[in-house]
């Protein structure tokens, strides 16, 4: 990595390891006076700091730095149809306080928007943090979102929301940086990020309420055109035919293996089964019944993969969501489609297993969504350039970045790798 600046030096000490100036102009090809002038503004600014050895050799120890993720906080929250989460995390997006509610999207946004800020405050205040302390906001919702303005795009299941501007809606509490995205897109991050980093082509399944998935292909999020990519739940199944769904059409598969269509077929069968943690509870308790219309979701489910198999080719595929916690049912139930029905070359090494996050992997995703977009190189540097130029250490302009006059700077070509290498 040649020439890096501040941006990119905070980027390679994310990592978590410590290192010296020397390591770091050996890494980087630069000279110490140039490593220490690119540090300056990361000490300044608290997100680097000095750590001592674990042991001395009895010479004077060399002065190792690392990444401080308690220098701030990001905000998170994980907004699902019935139910919603919001945390405060560390820069390294480890949870440092959540509270998780039942919370109906259908209540409409500035209902939902005003309790997520709401909660955030008592979070703050509980913490005894400024707001100011807050680095970004990220937020997932469940439904489809236009991620490069933070609106949801006709969401089937979000009356009210179409077109809601919600980072402005949430800026007039919080004044920070608010990136918004579909819930499921964020436990696909979240749910890397803790326990598969090396996984560069995977598919996260949350199957719930509704059921969608997010996509990582090449080691980045796919969003698509429209911010609409992994949206799965209403893609049409043989099992569905005839059978309508909430959003209008039928054969759906969410009309048929969410967790309402489950529910309801067991009622049919003179079951109290309501919610998905009726059926969970049922499938636990070891009811034929239940295990049976859980295993078939589960084939159902696995015939919209194949076709995600046979076209993206995924070495993993992680299934989350309240359905998921009936466990091996379920995922017996996909295995069973999947692996009969798709080529053996695109099965040989795929993996399919039930989420390790679990709840958390939303609030997670959303924590990287937020610090990955303050953090990125090329924001640091325009940062550090400032602080040198205006000459002072004033840390609250970290939150203060304008996201429109930013991006519309030409970033330097040195950057390219190192922002592909980067969550969007």
């Amino acid at each position: 990595m040649d020439n890096g600046g501040p941006g990119e030096l905070l980027h390679m000490l994310r990592d978590g390891r410590p290192r010296t100036r020397a390591e770091l102009a050996r890494i980087t090809g630069l000279g110490r006076g140039a490593v220490s002038s690119r540090l300056e503004p990361l000490l300044k600014l608290g997100l680097v700091v000095p750590v001592s050895d674990a042991a001395s050799t009895g010479g004077r120890p060399s002065a190792r730095l690392a990444f401080n993720p308690g220098a701030r906080v990001a905000a998170a929250a994980d907004v699902g149809a019935t139910h919603a989460t919001v945390a405060l995390t560390d820069l390294a997006g480890r949870v440092l306080v959540e509270t998780t509610e039942r919370l109906e999207i259908s209540r409409g946004p500035e209902a939902v928007l005003d309790w997520l800020t709401m909660t955030l405050t008592g979070h703050l205040k509980a913490m005894k943090r400024p707001a100011r302390d807050i680095i970004a906001f990220g937020i997932g919702l469940p439904g489809p979102v236009e991620h490069s303005t933070g609106r949801p795009t006709s969401p089937p299941i979000m009356p009210g929301w179409d077109g809601f501007d919600v980072p402005a809606y949430v800026r007039q509490t919080l004044d920070v940086p608010v990136l918004v995205d579909n819930d499921v897109n964020l436990m696909a991050l979240g749910e890397r990020a803790t326990r598969w980093p090396k996984e560069d082509n995977m598919i996260f399944l949350k199957i719930a309420t509704g059921i969608g998935s997010g996509v990582i292909s090449g080691g980045v999020l796919q969003r698509g055109a429209a911010g609409v990519a992994g949206d799965v739940g209403h893609i049409a199944v043989s099992t569905g035919a005839g059978i309508r769904c909430r959003c209008g059409k039928t054969a759906c598969l969410e009309a048929i293996a969410g967790a309402p269509a489950v529910a309801a077929r067991l009622r049919e069968k003179g079951f109290e089964a309501f919610t998905a943690n009726d059926v969970v509870a049922l499938v636990r308790s070891g009811d034929l019944a239940a295990i049976q219309a859980v295993r078939q979701a589960g084939r159902d489910i696995g015939e919209m993969l194949n076709m995600c198999v046979s076209f993206i080719n995924p070495s993993l595929i992680v299934v989350g969501g309240s359905l998921a916690q009936s466990g091996e049912h379920l995922i017996a139930g996909i295995r069973e489609t999947v692996y009969a029905r798709s080529t053996p070359l695109a099965t040989q090494h795929l993996n399919i297993t039930q989420s390790e996050t679990g709840p958390e992997a939303g609030v997670v995703g959303a924590s990287i969504l937020a610090v990955e977009h303050v953090l990125a190189p090329h924001r640091v540097n325009d940062l550090a350039i400032r602080l040198h130029s205006e000459g002072h250490e004033d840390t609250h302009r970290l939150q203060k970045m304008e996201d429109a006059s930013l991006m519309s700077q030409p970033l330097p070509d040195v950057l390219d790798k190192q922002l592909q290498d980067t969550f969007p």
